[in-house]
């Protein structure tokens, strides 16, 4: 018979103790009652301090409930969870830890708890958050225009090349000078920000929303009929009317225009903007509160 190669207990505390990761074990009550060398020089704690909950001290404000959340939920459930998160490091400075947790069982499949292992993932977050803020807007947080230029030029060929329906749904915001004027520019920029929350609310997963500049978005729906696209206008249409947005205990409502076109053969991307701008203003000027096709 061939003997099989296995780690005793102490071979393999010595691997978890020498990894580069940090290593932690969480028990059946999902408390943490180891932690290796890595992880307790990171945070410059002692197995004491970081044991039970006492590792949640170092996570950063902000990502407490988060992590705590993940955690549960796929301890819960036995299932493999990764997660980011903000740690204090023994400097007191917070890094982002990238933290892959997996349950462990016995040879007889009993679950025993949660072995996690973590990286160091401050220069890739931090990379993709430069990238992030380059495409998009930093008020609304919406695709900006120079990114939506490139994804609806693509969906433009897409749809010229392959057949396919498409759409756009053009809006702004009714009398939105007007508030700027007599509520001051925070008000406006309020306005802008419950605009593009109400939009992404309201929008499927597959449409694109962008803030075009000053007070107008604009939607690419791919893949989308006319008919479709009126339906989803009117949706948004009617959740800005509803909505009531308070400034300073003062109550403030506002409409908007929106202009609604399908892609039809036109020759170029440019030709379809300045149809659904077209569109958009044919509602401004019928009133606003509006929605409109070309």
């Amino acid at each position: 018979m061939v003997k099989k190669n296995t780690l005793s207990k102490n071979q393999l505390l010595a691997v978890l103790e020498s990894t580069p990761n940090m290593i932690w074990r969480a028990n059946l009550n999902a408390k943490c009652d180891y932690f290796n060398k890595t992880w307790l020089n990171f945070t410059g704690r002692t197995m004491l301090q970081e044991s039970n909950d006492g590792w949640a001290e170092g996570v950063h404000p902000d990502d407490f409930d988060y992590c705590l959340k993940i955690f549960l939920g796929a301890f819960n459930k036995r299932e493999p969870f990764i997660m980011d998160y903000r740690l204090r490091r023994n400097d007191g400075q917070f890094r982002w830890i990238e933290d892959t947790g997996t349950p462990y069982y016995n040879e007889g499949g009993e679950f025993l708890g949660y072995i996690g292992s973590c990286i160091d993932a401050t220069d890739r977050i931090e990379a993709e958050q430069v990238k992030d803020m380059a495409l998009k807007d930093a008020l609304t947080g919406l695709v900006n225009r120079a990114y939506f230029e490139k994804l609806f030029n693509l969906e433009f060929e897409n749809a010229k090349r392959f057949k396919r329906n498409l759409s756009l749904i053009m809006l702004d915001a009714d009398k939105f000078k007007s508030i700027n004027d007599s509520r001051g520019h925070v008000a406006g920029d309020m306005v802008l920000q419950c605009l593009s929350s109400i939009l992404n609310l309201t929008v499927r997963h597959e449409d694109i929303v962008s803030r075009y500049g000053g007070d107008e978005f604009i939607l690419i729906l791919p893949k989308t009929n006319i008919d479709t696209a009126l339906e989803i206008a009117e949706r948004i249409r009617m959740a800005v009317e509803k909505n009531t947005l308070a400034i300073d205990k003062l109550a403030i409502q506002f409409t908007t225009s929106i202009g609604v076109v399908q892609y039809s053969n036109e020759n170029n991307p440019l030709e379809l903007l300045e149809k659904a701008d077209k569109a958009m203003y044919r509602s401004k000027h019928s009133g606003g509160n509006t929605v409109s096709r070309m």
